[in-house]
């Protein structure tokens, strides 16, 4: 790589921070976007997209940044997967979090049996458009994983040589948009109704959600929450640079184990994605870590701020380069996959928590389904309407079961992608269908055992 490529790779993403900060002041300026909770980079994304070639071309932006734009994704998701051990704990607080696993499975039966309406879409559209093998996982893909996932699926494609990666990646900015505003408009509905029905256990009536939630910031300094621990001293290293030194040298070993299976054409290992093996080589370093008593060095909140850094990038850098005409090619199964997602999701989620989770149900089924709708965050934005203070354990439970649910789906999500382009759409279907089943027989199981032995 040359010195001009360089500063053309600095220069692009100069341009994509000056969009992030636009959209960060319009999410603090429009209504509309803060009704929405519209992330910054999303809202920033799709000016850029507006103005740039793909659109209007009012910005003057050269093939080679779009270029760049659309392979940031595919590239920074890398260090985020492998982020996700890093600093993991489940401490003796999950072993009394009797709600945990029954929720974490009905999680993961949510994603699966999205997968399975979004494949449907094939068949429901059959003869009718030239569908690519892999079209309809955008569906769980953009809902459960939100933007960030659109840049996993474009390199899970990319890495399989596929050509239509980007057409891919562009329906899952596209669903995962559909996801997120969605969810929250039908969440408030939920909420709502949940609270004249006295299904809510804290909320009488929905209340106002803080004005710091809407605007993006809190003015008050003192009120401003702590980035994190400095687990090391500026003298010797900076803790985040010493964060992104674990991170960065857990994705060079996985590079070097991926090549290492290429070379020797190793059975199956020799297939696997490279986040795959990021997520588990990091396993074993924070494992090795921990016994080595050096746990103390990682502070999950900082490892958390630099995973969400590097997803902002990857949102806007998607949206940006999001191929419009290839996507809208497809926007009617788009429009009614995203439409029989939000049923599916919301009967799915109301039936299950209701009857599975004895505690604080419907508070766990909002944020569950903020999480399976949108983001992580999404759930919180919703929990914390029904239950303010968060004065009920759900913010903990949501907590460590998006966690098992996260590590378990990304797992997942190969043997789904190898199962679609070795045998078919039928079987890549039947698999998740399968899983997706075995996961709701398995949250079924879990709330019988959890809740009966709290009933001795």
């Amino acid at each position: 790589m040359t010195a001009k490529m360089f500063s053309e790779l600095l220069n692009s993403l100069g341009l994509l921070g000056l969009f992030l900060l636009l959209g960060t002041f319009l999410r603090a300026k429009i209504k509309f976007f803060q009704q929405t909770f519209m992330p910054a980079s999303v809202i920033g994304g799709f000016i850029l997209l507006i103005l740039g070639p793909v659109c209007f071309n009012v910005l003057k932006i050269s093939p080679e940044w779009l270029k760049i734009y659309s392979l940031i994704p595919g590239v920074l998701i890398i260090p985020i997967v492998a982020s996700v051990p890093l600093g993991l704990k489940f401490s003796s607080e999950i072993k009394s979090a009797k709600s945990v696993l029954p929720l974490a499975f009905i999680g993961l039966a949510i994603a699966m049996l999205q997968f399975v309406a979004g494949f449907s879409m094939q068949y429901l559209f059959d003869g009718k458009y030239d569908f690519y093998e892999t079209f309809g996982w955008e569906l769980g893909l953009g809902f459960v994983g939100g933007h960030g996932t659109a840049g996993l699926l474009g390199n899970m494609l990319q890495t399989a040589n596929l050509p239509y990666w980007e057409t891919a990646q562009g329906v899952a900015v596209t669903t995962a948009t559909f996801g997120i505003v969605g969810g929250i408009l039908i969440g408030m509905l939920l909420i709502n109704f949940s609270s004249r029905k006295a299904y809510t256990a804290i909320l009488k009536k929905p209340g106002d959600i803080p004005e710091s939630f809407k605007i993006g910031y809190i003015k008050e300094v003192e009120k401003q929450p702590i980035l994190g621990r400095d687990t090391t001293l500026s003298a010797s290293i900076d803790s985040l640079a010493f964060h992104f030194a674990i991170i960065f040298s857990v994705c060079l070993i996985s590079f070097k184990l991926l090549e290492f299976m290429k070379t020797y054409k190793i059975f199956i290992l020799d297939k696997i994605s490279i986040w795959a093996y990021s997520i588990v080589v990091m396993f074993i370093f924070w494992n090795i870590m921990c016994k080595l008593k050096l746990d103390f060095l990682v502070d999950p909140k900082v490892k958390s701020k630099i995973s969400g850094t590097l997803t902002e990038f990857a949102v806007i850098a998607a949206i940006a380069s999001l191929p419009i005409k290839a996507v809208f090619a497809f926007i009617v199964p788009i429009t009614v996959m995203c439409i029989v997602g939000f049923v599916l999701t919301t009967f799915f989620l109301f039936y299950m928590c209701k009857y599975f989770l004895k505690d604080y149900w419907f508070e766990h089924m909002i944020a569950t389904f903020g999480m399976s709708t949108g983001v992580f965050l999404t759930g919180i934005l919703l929990l914390r309407i029904c239950d303010p203070d968060f004065k009920t354990p759900v913010l903990t439970n949501y907590s460590f079961a998006y966690t098992i649910i996260s590590i378990t789906y990304f797992a997942l999500l190969n043997l789904i992608l190898t199962t679609l382009l070795d045998k078919g759409l039928f079987s890549g279907t039947m698999l998740s269908l399968v899983i997706g089943i075995g996961f709701t027989i398995a949250a079924i199981l879990a709330s019988k055992l959890s809740f009966k032995k709290l009933e001795r």
